[in-house]
């Protein structure tokens, strides 16, 4: 093999190298995405998890006729909530056990699919969205439920993140209802365009030199 051959050989090896390389580091990219990701969505199962098991701690620690009434209040602000987000075909159902001794609460969302009715668990339903509306309306319903609760306002950081942009409106709305219904005050972060342009007072916060910064949208 002439030396221009081989230069030509081994030039084009590299080349096809260079080239798996960069495809390799693409991949490696988007799997570290993917990891962050899922890192975010077990965090939030995890919570969402210890809000059920308080949820259910609450509903056992009540006298039975308590138990039902708190179960009914529950059931039907989340089941508000999915309708007001999602539309009529969506409930939210409590379903209460004795075990040990002690009630046992499992959380469920029931849909209508072509005269079907489809009954899953919040984290297996229509993806992040559900789940996040069902763990945001359980919380307000805590609030409510708890004597201790009643008249405070609300914080809430990243609402609805994973629910779809399409829907965001409605959830404004929705907590918007909420607020009045409750004579509450909510007040939340959030990088929802629609959340934040409709809230009664916005503040966008900018780091500049180091510096953070409360600006007043000119909508505000």
């Amino acid at each position: 093999m002439s030396r221009e051959a081989l230069f030509q050989s081994t030039a084009t090896a590299l080349k096809e190298k260079e080239e798996e390389w960069i495809a390799l580091n693409a991949q490696k990219e988007k799997l570290k995405e993917e990891q962050t990701y899922y890192r975010e969505r077990l965090t939030v199962l995890e919570q969402d998890q210890e809000l059920y098991d308080h949820v259910g701690g609450l509903l056992h620690e009540t006298a039975k006729h308590a138990r039902d009434q708190a179960k009914q209040q529950m059931e039907t602000l989340v089941t508000n909530a999915l309708q007001y987000v999602f539309g009529p075909m969506f409930s939210f159902q409590i379903e209460l056990e004795s075990s040990g001794g002690r009630a046992q609460a499992e959380f469920y969302v029931v849909s209508e699919m072509n005269g079907t009715m489809i009954k899953t668990k919040p984290a297996e339903a229509r993806g992040g969205g559900v789940v996040d509306i069902v763990a945001l309306a359980l919380r307000m319903a805590m609030l409510e439920t708890l004597p201790t609760g009643k008249g405070e306002a609300i914080v809430l950081d990243e609402p609805g993140k994973h629910v779809s942009e399409e829907y965001h409106h409605l959830l404004y709305e929705f907590l918007h209802s909420v607020a009045g219904m409750f004579n509450r005050q909510i007040v939340m972060v959030t990088h929802h365009r629609h959340l934040a342009e409709s809230a009664d007072n916005a503040y966008i916060f900018e780091i500049k030199d180091g510096t953070t910064e409360a600006v007043r949208p000119e909508h505000s």
